[in-house]
């Protein structure tokens, strides 16, 4: 079973091809940003992209990943994947080691770029300066659908997005910000394209 995943090139053995590429994604590859929600593709919570379109994974065997470009929340901007991930893992070390490891801990921090100061696609940057999100749990599917329509059509209406989007359940009610971040993502795009932008 081969596959590129967020443009890196993967080769699966020994994985039942019936198994959810949820499961595959979250459990064998540590890909945290499609979550489980409904577990019957309904909620959108599970979304990652499929050769560029919206695909629930917690209801798509991972057998139709074979040959296939799968795009995950993490993909869409690695470096600050990569940084978020260093910084939570320091994070943890100097809760573990105490005081004595704080010193060296906050050296290797200012030789790493901050979250803040790295690359993000238009449609992440936009939820954060919108304050989209309340307890998270949708955004991953809000986002992916977004990034999915802005691809196919970077000038998409509020109609367009308001289609693209009624398939993710949000139980928080953020549905404005929502929209809010949206038009933003919308303005990001159209000032430089659908690159990844460096945050604020």
């Amino acid at each position: 079973m081969k596959f590129i995943l967020n443009e890196q090139p993967v080769e699966l053995q020994g994985v039942a091809l019936d198994t959810p590429l949820l499961y595959v994604l979250r459990n064998d590859m540590q890909l945290n940003g499609p979550k489980y929600g409904c577990g019957l593709g309904e909620c959108g919570a599970c979304s990652v992209l499929i050769d560029g379109k919206v695909a629930r994974s917690c209801s798509i065997p991972l057998s139709v990943a074979e040959g296939a470009r799968i795009t995950t929340l993490e993909g869409l901007s690695p470096a600050a994947t990569a940084a978020a991930k260093a910084s939570v893992a320091r994070d943890v070390q100097m809760q573990m080691l105490g005081q004595d490891a704080i010193d060296g801990a906050n050296a290797a921090k200012q030789a790493t770029p901050a979250v803040s100061t790295i690359a993000l696609h238009p449609v992440q940057q936009a939820f954060i300066e919108e304050q989209a999100a309340q307890c998270g749990y949708c955004t991953n599917g809000m986002v992916m659908a977004l990034v999915a329509l802005f691809d196919a059509h970077p000038t998409a209406n509020d109609d367009e997005v308001k289609l693209a989007l009624s398939g993710n359940l949000c139980r928080c009610g953020t549905h404005v910000e929502i929209m809010r971040a949206a038009a933003r993502a919308r303005e990001l795009i159209a000032q430089g394209g659908n690159k990844a932008k460096k945050a604020a």
